[in-house]
């Protein structure tokens, strides 16, 4: 059975909405559609670190309640569990407040088996930070060579705008390591101020991976690989929160690519109409999340769409 392996930051969300916590719910980029997949009966495991205190033990049993395998989550003695605070404005998108405490020695763990046509989802500023850069490429070496598909996330905050240039040889080296990219349009302004998906992918991305997806909010999902450029339209959704619809784009199309069963060698001849299925489910995953507070989509939601 094939599975899928996330490597990311956990942390506990507080949502706050006009001024007052309304919610609090384990969340982290890679994290939220992980935990997603893990609903849906994926074969799932998560490489991660908590603080050995309240907070980390709730992430770690958030984790176990959702199918998710924790022997792969360093759980550091000094320090803090992550918390973020996330400020929902009128259209319910948020602005964040990170508190973290992380102690000298990080992800200190043995990795999983990675095999043929499993699929591992990395990103955020966790693939770039300098800290955990030699493990975080170790294991991009590992699955690489165990031909599992490699799916990258830049999600770019405006926060790290000012370093772009002096990561930029970490984001191409993650670029390389990649199968598959997939940002938000506001990732790549942060990243090389540039907001034509064209360029973006002919100038910054074709190069290092062939198969690309933009995607930009409530608007428009822009597909673009050696075979196919298109556009889809995004349906229109009350959304209660946009946390994690992102994430949950990630989570729809890796549970297309099960799904469908889609290997290593057959992702680069891909069809339109196979494309269209994969994102068809990246598109749903992403409008369950945003009616709710949930970071991931319901359990109900998973019942059903099996």
């Amino acid at each position: 059975m094939r599975k899928v392996i996330g490597i990311g930051e956990t942390i506990l969300d507080i949502i706050f909405q006009n001024e007052q916590p309304s919610a609090a719910v384990p969340g982290g980029s890679v994290f939220n559609g992980i935990i997603s997949l893990g609903r849906m009966n994926v074969d799932v495991c998560f490489i991660s670190e908590i603080g050995n205190d309240k907070v980390g033990n709730i992430i770690k049993r958030f984790m176990e309640e959702n199918n998710v395998k924790t022997d792969h989550i360093n759980i550091f003695p000094d320090g803090k569990s992550p918390v973020s605070l996330a400020f929902l404005n009128e259209n319910n998108d948020a602005e964040y407040l990170f508190y973290k405490d992380y102690p000298k020695q990080r992800l200190d763990i043995a990795f999983p088996q990675i095999n043929e046509d499993d699929i591992l989802i990395f990103g955020s500023f966790y693939a770039l930070n300098p800290v955990l850069r030699d493990k975080m490429t170790e294991l991009l070496d590992y699955a690489k060579e165990r031909k599992a598909i490699i799916y990258y996330d830049p999600n770019f905050r405006s926060t790290h705008k000012y370093e772009a240039m002096k990561l930029a040889p970490a984001i191409i080296e993650n670029l390389e390591y990649a199968d598959i990219v997939r940002g938000s349009d506001e990732d790549f302004i942060n990243m090389y101020n540039l907001n034509d998906v064209d360029k973006i992918y002919k100038n910054k991305i074709q190069f290092y991976c062939p198969n690309f997806l933009c995607t930009a909010g409530n608007k428009s999902i822009s597909l673009r690989t050696k075979q196919v450029s298109k556009e889809y339209l995004v349906e229109p959704v009350n959304s209660v929160s946009t946390i994690g619809a992102g994430d949950n784009f990630n989570a729809g199309i890796i549970y297309g690519l099960l799904k469908y069963n889609i290997s290593y060698h057959e992702l680069s001849n891909l069809s339109e109409g196979m494309w269209d299925k994969i994102i068809q489910c990246g598109k749903d995953f992403s409008a369950e999340v945003c009616k709710s507070f949930s970071n991931s989509v319901s359990k109900e939601f998973a019942e059903k769409y099996q």
